[in-house]
């Protein structure tokens, strides 16, 4: 969905511009197609994705090997204060997908790894073999949204009682017994999804970033989000509608709306035929764009 997320931003060639999440550099490659003299900063906190990033040669591009909840005191660090647009393409990138050895997809063998900073302490190995019934019971519900995450959180605990779960296929291995049968993919997929999102605090992530975003965002600036799960669009959808993750929008005295956005699309833009064609991945992709007020 690039076109759609290009065209959210309604690009200033002249302007400044921040893609939160570098990864492969695709998104980051055409925004700097469309400036002139504007300047784009990317940030991303994988080595791979700085490495990439080491490819592109143009002044009017700086690359912030950080995590983008730090959004403000990153872009403060090069003397900017206000920008035009942000993207945000949130999840895992596909090099990050298709990298066996980083422990993301149920697909290939590996170690039991997830993290997307890998100078971070915890991996999905640590949680795996150090959560208690209680918290794995807790993440599998909550971030990956199965009905029996208690009988799952039990069945691990068990079964690395007799051998610690370090790899992918060791922990299929160990649930393979309570995955529904014939939709087996789909469950060890949000088994992975609810160890991935805990590993990188990714809701946490998400809001830390939205709530900075007035502030760095200049009146009239585009902000333009791609989410993947409900748990990610949810957040954005609210932000977008009332400024905050719960409750309804505020009014001043007169009865204005009190909230930072205007929201572009009424309803999330998603993918068109040909795109899920070309790209089956973003079948879950829901678009959303904001303009500051």
């Amino acid at each position: 969905m690039l076109k759609e997320c290009l065209d959210g931003l309604n690009i200033n060639p002249e302007g400044t511009y921040v893609d939160i999440t570098f990864g492969g550099g695709g998104h980051s490659r055409a925004i700097l197609e469309q400036l002139t003299t504007g300047h784009l900063y990317s940030f991303d906190q994988d080595p791979d994705a700085k490495a990439e990033s080491k490819k592109i040669d143009s002044p009017n591009f700086t690359f912030i090997e950080a995590n983008f909840r730090h959004i403000k005191k990153y872009l403060r660090v090069y003397g900017v204060k206000e920008v035009d647009g942000i993207l945000a393409d949130l999840g895992i990138s596909s090099h990050q997908i298709d990298t066996a050895e980083r422990g993301f997809s149920t697909r290939f063998e590996g170690e039991l790894d997830m993290r997307m900073n890998q100078k971070a302490e915890i991996s999905a190995k640590e949680i795996i073999n150090t959560y208690s019934v209680e918290q794995l019971h807790k993440i599998l519900g909550m971030y990956g949204e199965i009905k029996n995450a208690k009988t799952a959180a039990q069945t691990i605990v068990t079964a690395r009682a007799n051998s610690p779960i370090n790899t992918i296929n060791e922990l299929k291995a160990s649930i393979q017994d309570i995955a529904p049968r014939g939709r087996e993919f789909k469950y060890y997929a949000q088994i992975f999804q609810a160890l991935r999102i805990e590993v990188n605090e990714e809701i946490k992530v998400l809001e830390d970033f939205l709530l900075q975003t007035p502030e760095v965002l200049k009146t009239g600036g585009r902000l333009v989000v791609m989410a993947y799960h409900s748990l990610e669009d949810r957040p954005v959808k609210n932000f977008i509608r009332s400024g905050k993750f719960e409750g309804d929008v505020e009014k001043d005295f007169f009865g204005h709306e009190i909230k930072p956005f205007n929201s572009i699309t009424r309803k999330p833009v998603e993918a068109s035929a040909e795109e899920l064609e070309r790209n089956p991945r973003s079948r879950s992709a829901k678009l959303r764009i904001a303009e500051k007020r």
